[in-house]
């Protein structure tokens, strides 16, 4: 409807659902009396900023496809799940952890973020950040409860950042990053509870064996690159495994026969 002014809605204050997207809306601050409001879609709008008046009930958030540049003034207690997919946001720093705690789906799909530091937030899920240009993984020893997390299309060439507090996650997307070699795919053994991995178009998947060697490095792994895991594939991956532990316990022995 082209909308630019929505202080009408002012009055109408037991709405609960509210979809103003494709308008042209800049400013969001007559929503402040909306105190029931349960879920607010401003999908391809002209926002800036996703600041607006903490409401209390608030569950579900949609700002895909604005011109926000950063996640200042979102502070909802109740906050389930917040899309901000297509903006402009270069760092996440901004958060409100404090106030952020029910949070536990965030979309953040094609924006401009460089590092995951800021994404701290002890409830959160699912965390979607395809499509940006993040080059660190910083700040992740938070995601306790974090079970699935994409990172497709970025320029990640080490995977540094993964740690055991992420005792919860389950599927890594790491499609078209920069990761060439398998030492750093080892770096996720640290999750205890990974099951499924997608590494195509990394050119550490252009190696020989490059599916079995994985599979050695992560045993628990239950499917890579969108296919299942065969008996057979885990068998050997099994065999060549326990055939390098050896081989490791006798050069150690050797080394250490040779110092007596």
């Amino acid at each position: 409807r082209d909308l630019t002014d929505i202080s009408l809605l002012e009055s109408f204050i037991h709405l609960r659902y509210v979809d103003l997207s494709e308008n042209k809306l800049q400013d969001l601050s007559p929503l402040r009396s909306l105190t029931h409001l349960l879920w607010l879609k401003v999908d391809r709008n002209l926002l800036t900023s996703a600041c607006m008046q903490e409401l209390p009930y608030l569950q579900i958030i949609s700002f895909a496809h604005n011109r926000i540049k950063d996640m200042e003034g979102i502070t909802h207690p109740r906050l389930a799940n917040l899309n901000l997919k297509g903006n402009k946001i270069q760092t996440a720093l901004g958060l409100s952890h404090g106030q952020l705690f029910s949070l536990q789906i965030l979309e953040l799909r094609e924006n401009r973020l460089e590092s995951t530091a800021g994404l701290s937030l002890p409830k959160l899920k699912n965390l979607y950040l395809a499509q940006n240009a993040i080059r660190s993984l910083e700040g992740l020893e938070g995601l306790g409860q974090l079970t699935t997390l994409h990172l497709r299309d970025n320029q990640l060439e080490t995977l540094d950042g993964f740690c055991s507090s992420m005792k919860c996650l389950q599927y890594l997307n790491l499609r078209s990053n920069g990761i060439s070699s398998l030492q750093e795919v080892a770096k996720l053994q640290v999750l205890p509870m990974l099951q499924a991995l997608v590494l195509l178009d990394n050119p550490c998947s252009d190696e020989p064996n490059y599916r079995l060697e994985v599979l050695v490095l992560l045993p628990h792994l239950q499917r890579l690159d969108k296919e299942l895991v065969e008996q057979d594939e885990r068998a050997e991956a099994n065999e060549i495994r326990q055939k390098r532990q050896e081989e490791k316990v006798r050069t150690a022995q050797h080394r250490e026969k040779k110092e007596v």
